[in-house]
């Protein structure tokens, strides 16, 4: 994972950097997970690692016309004492993990895992995930990662057009990796045995291109996911792709982000709706306008930056919570709380804290 700040950017905007794909949540940019410490676990010789990759994402390069929505797709055979591990990160696609042998520790979305032999991991586009804790046990996994041009819960999923399972079979499998929130499954002994080929024939891709085997494999995977979700009757919440789950998710990544110049257009971008179904769902969840929610969230955190830095100015603490100038803030502070800001401190602030600024003069 690489995050870094980028401000003015949209929550959830995905965008081109180069030939990398960017995730914008809150103020950290995510791109897809290029997978340093197990390239340089590879190169040291301290594992196996046979893949196939396109933008970041390590092994021998995937055609730009063989499998286009194949991310990436690879194994790596690891054994004792490992010193590496893959830190939170998130992918642009959903992701399909095997372990064949060994296990090791996982965390998705704050959920910590183990995950062992003969068990799945499987994350949505975009869910942030780690494996290790924060090294790797001696494992064997394999893996794909498919893009299904999706950034939030609500979108339609877009299967690429090379997996070939009925429209039926295809709802299906939609609807059980959406609706659940199940991280890790065990498999079937036909989920088993297609891992097991799919990490032979990515053995021998120094041999000439094995894309249609692949695809032919990674057919066989889905086709063995669906018999294994209507053998197990798994439950399904609706609610996990909804509008308002976007919204709620928005939510979230917005307390990380007040400093960003907000607009109604903005906000509705970033959630990947209409202006008109955003402030709807809005409303449904919050019972607020966009533009009264972010005023009271603002306002919160800065009461809260007012008492917890009381050596840094009236100013700063506006800029940093996104109003445009300390005027406006003060008087934003004064409808809302009753008070100026530094009324607020004075009247809060525990006996002995210093009040004095670091840069300018307090309002």
């Amino acid at each position: 994972m690489e995050n870094h700040l980028e401000s003015r950017r949209p929550i959830g905007d995905p965008e081109q950097n180069g030939s990398r794909l960017v995730y914008h949540e809150g103020d950290k940019n995510y791109v897809p997970d290029t997978c340093r410490p197990l390239v340089a676990a590879a190169q040291a010789g301290r594992v196996q690692l046979h893949a196939l990759g396109r933008g970041g994402y390590p092994g021998q390069r995937l055609s730009e016309d063989e499998l286009r929505e194949l991310r990436s797709i690879g194994f790596w055979d690891a054994g004792p004492n490992q010193d590496w591990g893959l830190p939170p990160h998130r992918n642009e696609g959903i992701e399909i993990s095997f372990l064949a042998n060994g296990q090791t520790c996982i965390n998705v979305e704050a959920h910590e895992l183990v995950l062992g032999h003969d068990e799945l991991m499987i994350t949505r586009p975009w869910q942030e995930h780690s494996i290790g804790d924060p090294h790797i046990g001696a494992c064997k996994l394999v893996w794909l990662i498919l893009d299904l041009d999706v950034r939030r819960p609500h979108q339609e999923w877009r299967w690429p057009p090379w997996i070939v399972l009925s429209r039926q079979d295809l709802a299906e499998l939609t609807l059980f990796l959406r609706q659940n929130e199940q991280y890790v499954w065990k498999v079937t002994p036909e989920l088993r045995y297609c891992f097991a080929r799919l990490a032979k024939t990515l053995a021998e891709t120094a041999q000439g291109n094995h894309s249609s085997r692949l695809a032919v494999l990674i057919n066989e995977v889905m086709l063995d996911l669906v018999a294994m979700f209507r053998q197990r009757a798994i439950p399904l919440e609706e609610g996990l792709t909804s509008s308002e789950r976007t919204v709620r998710i928005f939510l979230k990544e917005l307390e990380q982000a007040l400093d960003q110049e907000w607009t109604l257009n903005a906000m509705a971008e970033s959630c990947h709706m209409g202006v008109t179904q955003f402030v709807q769902y809005f409303r449904n969840v919050t019972n607020l306008t966009p533009a009264h929610y972010l005023n009271c969230a603002r306002i919160e955190r800065s009461k809260e930056l007012l008492l917890r830095h009381p050596d840094h100015s009236v100013t700063a603490i506006a800029f940093e919570c996104g109003f445009s100038s300390s005027q406006y803030f003060s008087d934003r502070f004064h409808k809302t709380v009753g008070c100026s800001p530094r009324e607020f401190r004075e009247q809060n602030l525990l006996p002995g804290a210093s009040t004095k600024a670091k840069t300018g003069r307090d309002q």
